[in-house]
């Protein structure tokens, strides 16, 4: 079994380094070993998606920006053999923007996109993270960064038990 992270951001605009909420979950030996949730105050003060994840500038105005947290966040990912999300190329995008605009060299890991492995691995259609973790039985607290990124590694976990390999 692989060495894995699984990553969910949430961002308060459209701009991709506007991340505002960042899960990570660190997953060894088919295991959770270790979690954080981070919130991150974006660049910009404007809050396009509220509606979606429930935080605005209030929350995260006294966090630090994703350019601080960057020591937590490649603590957790530089040893993953892969980088997993719901949704890879949303995720990928904010972890390329973030580090482009806060000049960041990004981490050369391959992403694991856990909505094309659950529709490989068990025919989910649709495949939201929502309906994938209904079929899984899995908890969800959808758009909270930490529980959708717990979600992703436990959907990582179950397609590696089910003879899924990276």
């Amino acid at each position: 079994m692989n060495q894995f992270v699984a990553i969910d951001f949430e961002t308060a605009s459209y701009s991709r380094a506007s991340a505002c909420a960042l899960g990570l979950v660190q997953v060894a030996e088919g295991r959770i070993i270790a979690e954080k949730t981070l919130l991150i105050r974006p660049p910009q003060r404007r809050f396009h998606f509220t509606y979606i994840h429930g935080l605005g500038w209030e929350d995260v105005r006294e966090a630090p920006t994703f350019a601080e947290c960057w020591d937590v966040i490649d603590g957790f990912i530089a040893q993953a053999d892969f980088l997993a999300a719901h949704n890879a190329p949303f995720d990928r995008g904010v972890l390329q923007g973030c580090c482009e605009h806060y000049g960041i060299a990004l981490p050369e890991r391959p992403f694991v996109c856990t909505v094309q492995l659950a529709r490989r691995q068990w025919e989910i259609y649709p495949t939201k993270l929502p309906n994938v973790c209904d079929y899984l039985d899995i908890p969800l607290n959808h758009h909270e960064a930490g529980s959708d990124s717990r979600a992703c590694a436990q959907i990582v976990i179950a397609a590696e038990r089910a003879g899924w390999r990276f």
